[in-house]
């Protein structure tokens, strides 16, 4: 990735290290560890493909309950480079810090009526805004 930049739906972030991007705190800061600090950091986040339909579908799905995830797209060499508990996924979701994984993951969370609350306790969305 080469900088920050806008694309339909977010921003673009770049997990290389950089002294141009404007969200680099630390030139030093390894990828991992700045891939690290954007899960510490934000409550849900999503490590994307623009190409991938799963990715699309995850993040509509989010989207139709009110979650603005910080989607971070990745290239597909970046993709296959990172590991996440355990296995290279795509898309990858972190809810709260902790890897949820895939789409299905996700889906089986959403079925079991687990996600809204998991949304909730790490403050992705708030209580007064659901329809009862």
């Amino acid at each position: 990735m080469q900088g920050l930049s806008r694309y339909d739906g977010g921003v673009r972030l770049e997990l290389t290290t950089t002294t141009t991007s404007p969200l680099a705190i630390d030139v030093a800061e390894s990828t991992e560890m700045r891939i690290r600090r954007l899960i510490s950091e934000n409550p849900v986040v999503i490590f994307s493909r623009s190409s991938c339909y799963m990715c699309h579908v995850m993040k509509s799905l989010l989207s139709s309950i009110g979650v603005h995830p910080t989607v971070i797209e990745l290239d597909e060499d970046e993709i296959s480079s990172i590991v996440f508990g355990g296995a290279s996924v795509s898309p990858a979701l972190y809810i709260g810090g902790a890897c949820v994984g895939g789409l299905e993951s996700l889906v089986a969370l959403h079925l079991s009526n687990n996600l809204v609350p998991k949304l909730l306790e790490v403050g992705a969305m708030r209580s007064e805004f659901l329809i009862t």
